[in-house]
């Protein structure tokens, strides 16, 4: 028990006992702070399971801030399932149902096999343009996209005359040099001559296999992977290794090294940032080492870098990029995460490789839209970007927090859910016996779209897994969809109808 002397509160003893230390508002978002030290006293046992807390401004007292941000802080907590408003009443400590642990890495032995896009992929996207509970296809709602601005820039930019008119190959100069400053600002110092403008990060990563492999060559994939990446390779034609993904510290460099020595492999492709499905995240030290390890075999590392500035720390994670020194890396990104999925705007930075996906680049497509890069161009110029991504990070990580915790919440004993540090996808791994793809087909049903595990490997591996998009506003619509999936999971473990 702390001893409760004069002139000091609550929130100073507990600081000083447990070792926590209050960061400067420059470190990060503010209300963030207060959200997790509260947290702490939380998890901590100072606040038991439905105590009320202290008042708005009782806080903004404690922690020496406003009341605003006291406010934030509250929801921030009740996003992630630790706190209930009551009306008239404040706020009350209220517990996810659980502690949901996460999911575990599934070993597997590794061969090269043939890649088969599945049309199931094809089918989630239709239905979600219709009456579905959308949880399945990774595509931001509206309201976390900066609508008004790109319908600005985008006025701004079909006004610029003949300008928007050419074919625009490599890419606009100003698109370039704008994305050339980002890269510059990630510690990448690159030209605009070394950057290509894509339809998209899939348009880079199909042009990328083409610059460096031919048809029946082996690539490595993380496994689960994005369906986009499984597809890319369909089309060009390629056999895949899978390599082991763990939730949290992304690729297993132990397989990737494995794999490098019992095959030909030609390429690797990797989500070294909040990857897509797990959510993880390779530490510096991690991408440093597969980058060498990559470079050492002569195999070329494919890096999708879209969802990096999406991340909820205080620091945005660095590209495997960073630490390439020969060119062996092939950068690619695109703004359909965070400006517009719609404006199918990307962009490439080969390495070494650059003739050879210029050339790809050129007989596919001519060039990317000219209206779109300049409409972007001048939205970063003008610094509306990162104006929004700091509120919009935020907001992803309340919707998957909130998201997660109702997993908990309603989902069978033994399910594990992973915790990303940036995106806005959770990977669902279900117990055993429980089949996602029987709860995806159930769901369907109800007018409920998930995309089931099958979708993330080419060998029939996580048939017990589910991702989820948390790219929704929280509403009562989708709070029930996640307690009706639920209780659909439950009824598949038990063998029986919900």
């Amino acid at each position: 028990m702390f001893d409760i002397c004069a002139g000091e509160n609550l929130f100073d003893l507990y600081c000083s006992h447990s070792g926590l230390i209050w960061q400067d508002e420059a470190m990060g978002i503010l209300y963030n702070q207060v959200a997790d030290q509260l947290h702490a006293l939380i998890r901590d046992g100072v606040y038991r399971e439905g105590e009320r807390l202290p008042g708005v401004r009782a806080l903004s007292r404690q922690f020496g801030v406003s009341v605003s941000t006291v406010l934030q802080a509250h929801q921030t907590l009740e996003a992630r399932g630790y706190l209930e408003a009551r009306e008239r009443s404040g706020y009350f400590v209220h517990l996810p149902r659980r502690d949901t642990p996460e999911p575990v890495m599934q070993k597997h032995k590794a061969k090269p096999v043939p890649v088969s896009a599945r049309d199931m992929a094809l089918d989630l996207c239709a239905d979600e343009e219709k009456r579905m509970v959308p949880l399945a296809a990774a595509v931001p709602h509206p309201d976390f996209l900066p609508v008004r601005q790109i319908q600005h820039a985008t006025l701004w930019a079909a006004r610029r005359g003949l300008e928007t008119l050419d074919y625009a190959f490599p890419g606009k100069i100003e698109y370039r040099r704008q994305v050339a400053q980002r890269m510059a600002a990630l510690g990448i110092i690159t030209t605009p001559d070394d950057i290509l403008a894509t339809n998209g990060a899939q348009e880079a990563i199909i042009l990328a296999l083409q610059a460096v492999t031919s048809p029946g060559d082996i690539v490595v994939v993380e496994s689960p992977s994005f369906p986009g990446i499984l597809q890319a390779l369909d089309v060009v034609g390629l056999r895949v290794i899978e390599v082991p993904t763990h939730p949290s510290e992304g690729l297993s460099l132990e397989g990737l090294e494995l794999a490098l020595e019992q095959w030909p492999v030609k390429a690797c492709v990797v989500v070294p940032n909040h990857s897509n499905p797990m959510g993880a995240t390779m530490s510096d030290l991690r991408k440093q080492q597969m980058v060498r390890m990559l470079e050492a075999a002569g195999v070329p590392l494919i890096e999708d870098d879209i969802y990096g500035d999406l991340y909820y720390g205080t620091h945005r994670p660095r590209p495997a990029k960073v630490f390439d020194r020969t060119g062996n890396v092939i950068y690619c990104n695109s703004f359909s995460k965070t400006i517009s999925p719609g404006l199918r705007l990307g962009w490439m930075m080969p390495g070494k490789y650059l003739a050879e996906a210029r050339q790809q680049k050129y007989f596919s497509n001519l060039g990317t839209a000219s209206v779109p890069q300049i409409a972007v161009a001048h939205f970063l110029e003008q610094g509306g970007y990162d104006r929004y991504l700091r509120s919009a990070r935020q907001r992803y990580r309340e919707a998957t927090d909130r998201m997660r915790a109702a997993v908990g919440r309603s989902f069978p004993e033994g399910t594990a859910v992973s915790r990303p540090q940036g995106g806005f996808v959770l990977w669902v791994q279900l117990p055993r016996t429980v089949s996602g793809t029987e709860v995806f087909r159930r769901a369907r049903e109800e007018n409920i779209n998930v995309a089931p595990g099958l979708m993330f490997s080419i060998t029939d591996k996580y048939e017990n897994c589910l991702r989820l998009n948390g790219a929704n506003p929280w509403s009562e619509r989708v709070e029930q969809a996640i307690a009706r999936l639920g209780a659909i999971a439950t009824a598949v473990a038990a063998g029986s109808r919900a």
